[in-house]
């Protein structure tokens, strides 16, 4: 019971942390020195990976009419037919364009990345510098494009992202693959931010561009798991269970949150937040751990 109790905690950090852009694996790797779980090595990887399949799943039910390709269609004579929609089609190619970066150095280091990078010195890192970029590209932003009531930034829409816009957000992406700590939508974000998207935009592309791409290290965690003789107990399941379903519903309040934040807020305060975490976690791991 303890141990789903800790879950559900995880799963909440999940789901607060994996859209703002904060770093959820930065948050996850830093609370597992606080509250561990009591399973082994090769679950709790795994664990801190497929855990954030609860939050694709929220992604993809509130944005479905907007992923969906298939749409319906009534005719001049009043017939009901099911059409390819053009738009979304094009949406989805420039989704796995942007995937491509992260997911060949993905692959490629996965195992290295997880041996080398995953502590608490390249998290803290990476929060504070992550934060100061946000700073001062907001800072910049303001002035280039107008304030959050007012972004007049050349791309609107995600309809409007390019192919080559989405291969440069990708790129950012790629950053926050190698570096926990990063968080991936903060990058992302940066990134679209940095190459002329507004910051609706920015963020409704990386919640769109968070479904490949989580789904596909879910998969592969998944894959590698099993592929090493392991399997699961019945705790060990309902472990997992819980913290995807936590991390799913706190997912769905989370992202109608920050839609509605944006509207008329920047993204300097995750800036301010980053940078205090980052300074409070190597002061306790220097000084009290």
């Amino acid at each position: 019971m303890l141990n789903l109790i800790k879950a559900a905690f995880f799963g909440l950090v999940e789901g607060i942390t994996e859209w703002l852009p904060v770093s959820s694996t930065g948050h996850m790797i830093l609370l597992n020195d606080f509250i561990t779980l009591d399973v082994s090595k090769e679950f709790w990887e795994m664990f801190l990976v497929v855990i954030q399949f609860g939050a694709i799943m929220a992604v993809i039910i509130m944005y479905w009419n907007t992923i969906w390709p298939i749409k319906k269609k009534v005719t001049s004579g009043g017939r009901t037919i099911h059409v390819l929609e053009r738009k979304t089609l094009s949406l989805w190619g420039k989704t796995i364009v942007a995937c491509i970066p992260a997911a060949v150095i993905g692959l490629a280091l996965d195992d290295w990345l997880n041996e080398h990078f995953y502590n608490w010195v390249v998290v803290s890192i990476m929060l504070i510098l992550v934060g100061i970029a946000f700073i001062i590209i907001e800072k910049r932003n303001d002035k280039v494009n107008g304030g959050p009531e007012n972004d007049s930034a050349p791309m609107q829409t995600i309809d409007d992202i390019d192919y080559l816009t989405a291969f440069k957000i990708g790129i950012f992406q790629l950053i926050a693959a190698v570096f926990p700590g990063t968080s991936r939508s903060g990058a992302t974000i940066i990134g679209g931010l940095l190459v002329g998207v507004s910051r609706k935009a920015a963020a409704e592309f990386t919640f769109i561009l968070a479904i490949p791409v989580m789904a596909g290290a879910s998969i592969l965690k998944l894959a590698k798991y099993f592929a090493g003789g392991l399997g699961f107990s019945g705790t060990e399941i309902m472990t997992l269970v819980v913290g995807m379903v936590v991390a799913f519903v706190v997912s769905i309040i989370v992202i109608r949150f920050l839609m509605n934040y944006i509207r008329k807020h920047d993204f300097k305060v995750f800036g301010w937040y980053r940078i205090i975490l980052g300074v409070v976690v190597i002061f306790y791991f220097l000084f009290i751990n």
